[in-house]
Formats: structure tokens, C-alpha cells, sequence
């Protein structure tokens, strides 16, 4: 049984009170490893790491921070398939998904930020004759990042990237219930010559050491990723520490798909919008609108690609849809199918667990499920499940459409399917969302902000977003 530890001054280490956690493969049912269960004694020891790195990391030269990060993004590239095979074991999701999107973003999203924080210029502000402003952006200090289960790795470099190339230290909590390749990222930092206390990575559950991370006083910055409620309970709790918080959360995303789209295309593409690593991406299109001139069709087409699907061992080159990534949210969303069914809904296809043969018999396995037949107002198209369950209904109108898609309290991400290059302009430009992806899903482009609104989160990530929330501006004012 794999004991993972801590990573604090950059050594591995046990947690204090010697308290640790089951870790479950999420195909098998299996434990297969423990995690540190962290505590308070843990965040003190790694704030004191941080907190005596932060000078020497803030003091270097932009170049060689961006120098040691491209060694991080490099080791990242040379452990791939290492890390992709823990992915897939630890999170349930098909190899070649996380070989191909989770590992490749995370070296990405390294390397990314090492090359931007080299190109992060400052303002300045002429006032006629009288004077001049310029503006420095300073780095903030500790700071903490919260990263899911969905896309481990991705995320988790997603958040510490640019605190570390800002020249922030970093104390990180991924999720304890996907934790083994920020575990094994250790090993890589150690690899490149990270420095130590520069990057701190604590286990354990939002109670024990979550919450203490949020609120300890020498950390002056959080960025979450995760859950709406944890959204709002971290809103709550750090209200009078004022504390800088970049919050990505839920999403119950629409699909407008419009008569006059690329048929085959939208089709092939709406089906990975929504099942997509099991539906667990807050990005997932969940909610699919369709105009009704090609409804029938549509649905035909599309309920027939998803029975194509092959669910099988995550560790299979053939498998396209793997396990969730625990029992109580496999739990979680069949509840969901089963609610959906006493709201009206019509299962077309999926709706039951699979019972798989041979190692994978105890694993947590849904069929991906689509529903029709839902008021937009019920509790399905309401609430974010999270997994592999869609619902799909007609529109008459533009204006309804866009009625639809607007309908929930979420507003993180949308995609518009249309040849109509005036109604794509439109519609995204009505949509209330942080992202909205015409005749594409998933496209990311690194220096664009990511984020929601409403109910899906507070601030933006990616690009200069990112370096200016991870920095502390000062105005200086300089008289002729």
C-alpha cells in the first residue's frame, strides 16, 4: 500500500499527526494508496517554508524563474506517460484523454506562463508637462490554490503557473480524492531545481486543512476551483480577512445548435461537449437545445453516436468513456437520472450503472444518458450534476433560445452551433456566460480570460488575468 506525503521545503514528508486517507481507483473500487490526512501543524510548517523562500524567488530575474518553470514544463513532458497512467488510475478517465488533454495542459500551461511573465509590461500614464505615472506589479507573497478532481494536473498547474511565475511561494491542496500526480509532480519540481518552500503541496480533506489554508492570515490570496457551495463558504469565511479570491465554479452549460450548422460536424462535436472525461468538466454542454426544423434528425444522430460509445477499463487504448471518479458521486448522478425520470424525462439512452467483467467488476461505471421531455425549470436543468448525463429539447426562436440558455443561476460556458455569421455574433453577445464557443467547444487559447458569471465563479484566470491577480499593483507619480 503507496503512502503518499507531503511536499514542504521541498522534502517529502509525513503528515504530523500521522493521520491518513483511503484512496480508491475509481475502475477497481480498490484502495490502492493512502494520503496524508493534513492538519493545522502541517500549514504552519509549510507557511514557514514559503514564507522564508518568498524573498529569494521574488528577488530573482524574470528570466530565471521563467529558466527553472521550462525545466518544470520539460521534466512534466519527459514523465508523461507515467503521469497519464496515474491519471487514468487515479481518476477513472480513459488514458488517451489523459495523455493527450490533461498531461499536455499541464506542461502547457507551465511553460505558458514562464514565457508570459517575461513578456508582462508595465503601464504608465503621462499628465501633460506635469508629471508622470507608472504602475508596479509586485508580487503578493503566499498564496494558496484549491484544485478539483475533474482534471488534476491541468488544473493544478492551471493555478500554480502563474502564482509562481509572478513570484509568488505557493501552498497548494489538490483534491484528496484525485491527488497522485500532484504527488508524483513533486518529484518532477525536485528534477527541474525548483527551490525549496517555494512550492508547498498539503493533502487532506476541505475541513482539515482546506479551510485552515483559507483563512490562515499570512496567505493573502485564493484561488479555488471546485464546488459553488465551497465557492460561497470561502466567500464567507475570508469576508473580513481581505483576502484577494479568484473563484471558478459551477456551470450548467447550454448548447444552441441551429438548423443551418454543419450537421455531421455539430453532432460529432455536441457528443464530446457532453461526455466528455464522463461529463465531469465544469465546461461540459449538459443542457442542449435544438432548433426544431431538424430535431428528430438531430436527436436520431445524436442519441446514435452516444450508444456507440465504448465504456471500458480506463487503461484500455480502445476505452472512450471511463468510470467516475467515485461511489458517491456515482451515487450522486444516478440519484439525478432517477429525479429526472420522476420529473417527466424520457431516457432515450444510458441511465443505469454498468457492470463491468474481470478487474474493473467493482467499478464505478454510468452509461452516458440523454434525456428529453424536461421543462427548463425542473431541478435536472437546474442543478450541476456533473457526470455523464445530458438533456436535450426544441426551440422555435432565437429570443427563446437565448431565454433557455440564460434560464439557470450558471453562467460559465455556452457553445453556439450556426452558419449565420450575424446570429453567432448575436447570440453570444446575449448569452450570460464567460465563454461562449461558436461551432467549436474546448478551444482554448492560453491568453484569453477564463471564468463565469453569476453563480459560476468571481474573477478571471489565464493570460494577463492571471498575472494581475497573482501581483499587487502601485502607482508611482513622478513630477516633472
Amino acid at each position: 500500500m503507496q503512502k503518499l506525503k507531503n511536499y514542504i521545503n521541498g522534502e517529502l514528508v509525513e503528515p504530523q499527526l500521522g493521520q491518513y486517507i483511503d484512496n480508491v481507483e475509481p475502475a477497481t473500487g480498490q484502495i490502492y494508496s493512502q494520503i496524508p490526512d493534513s492538519t493545522v501543524e502541517d500549514l504552519e510548517q509549510a507557511v514557514a517554508a514559503a514564507e522564508n523562500a518568498q524573498p529569494a524567488w521574488a528577488a530573482l530575474s524574470l528570466e530565471k524563474r521563467a529558466e527553472i518553470l521550462t525545466k518544470v514544463a520539460d521534466a512534466i513532458d519527459g514523465h508523461s506517460n507515467e503521469l497519464a497512467k496515474a491519471e487514468a488510475i487515479d481518476n477513472g478517465k480513459p488514458f488517451s484523454l489523459a495523455k493527450n488533454v490533461d498531461i499536455y495542459r499541464a506542461s502547457a500551461n507551465i511553460r505558458f506562463f514562464a514565457q508570459a511573465i517575461t513578456q508582462f509590461s508595465s503601464e504608465s500614464h503621462a499628465m501633460g508637462n506635469e508629471a508622470i505615472n507608472y504602475t508596479l506589479r509586485d508580487p503578493i507573497g503566499i498564496v494558496g490554490c484549491i484544485s478539483p478532481w475533474n482534471l488534476p494536473l491541468y488544473l493544478f498547474t492551471w493555478k500554480i503557473a502563474p502564482a509562481l511565475a509572478a513570484g509568488n511561494t505557493v501552498i497548494a491542496k489538490p483534491s484528496e480524492v484525485t491527488p497522485m500526480t500532484a504527488y508524483l509532480f513533486t518529484k518532477i519540481c525536485n528534477e527541474a531545481g525548483l527551490p525549496p518552500g517555494v512550492l508547498n503541496i498539503l493533502h487532506g480533506t476541505g475541513p482539515s486543512i482546506g479551510n485552515p489554508l483559507t483563512t490562515h492570515p499570512k496567505i493573502k490570496a485564493i484561488s479555488f476551483t471546485g464546488g459553488t457551495s465551497t465557492g460561497a463558504h470561502i466567500s464567507r469565511v475570508t469576508a473580513g480577512m481581505f483576502k484577494k479570491l479568484s473563484l471558478e465554479l459551477g456551470g450548467k452549460n447550454p448548447t444552441l445548435v441551429f438548423a443551418d450548422c454543419d450537421f455531421e460536424e455539430t453532432v460529432e462535436n455536441v457528443v464530446r461537449a457532453a461526455f466528455a472525461n464522463q461529463g465531469q468538466i465544469c465546461l461540459c454542454g449538459s443542457r442542449i437545445y435544438i432548433e426544431r426544423p431538424i430535431y428528430d434528425k438531430f436527436k436520431a444522430a445524436f442519441v446514435g453516436k452516444v450508444k456507440a460509445l465504448k465504456i471500458g477499463d480506463p487503461l484500455e487504448p480502445s476505452t472512450q468513456h471511463g468510470a467516475l471518479v467515485s461511489k458517491p458521486h456515482m451515487d450522486k448522478v444516478l440519484s439525478y437520472i432517477e429525479l429526472a425520470q420522476d420529473e417527466g424525462g424520457t431516457i432515450l439512452t444510458g441511465g443505469k450503472q454498468v457492470t463491468m467483467k474481470g478487474r474493473c467488476r467493482d467499478g464505478f461505471f454510468v452509461e452516458p444518458t440523454v434525456i428529453e421531455g424536461l421543462d427548463n425549470n425542473c431541478r435536472t436543468n437546474q442543478e450541476e450534476i456533473f457526470g455523464p448525463v445530458c438533456t436535450i429539447m426544441p426551440f422555435d426562436s432565437d429570443e427563446e433560445a437565448i431565454e433557455l440558455a440564460n434560464g439557470t443561476q450558471y453562467g460559465l460556458a455556452s457553445s453556439v452551433w450556426t452558419n449565420d455569421l450575424k446570429r453567432a455574433h448575436r447570440v453570444a453577445k446575449e448569452i450570460e456566460a464567460g465563454i461562449v464557443w461558436i461551432n467549436c467547444w474546448l478551444l482554448r487559447d492560453l491568453r484569453t480570460p477564463f471564468g463565469g458569471v453569476k453563480s459560476s465563479g468571481v474573477g478571471r484566470e489565464g493570460g494577463l488575468e492571471a498575472l494581475r491577480f497573482f501581483t499587487e499593483p502601485k502607482n508611482v507619480c513622478i513630477k516633472y
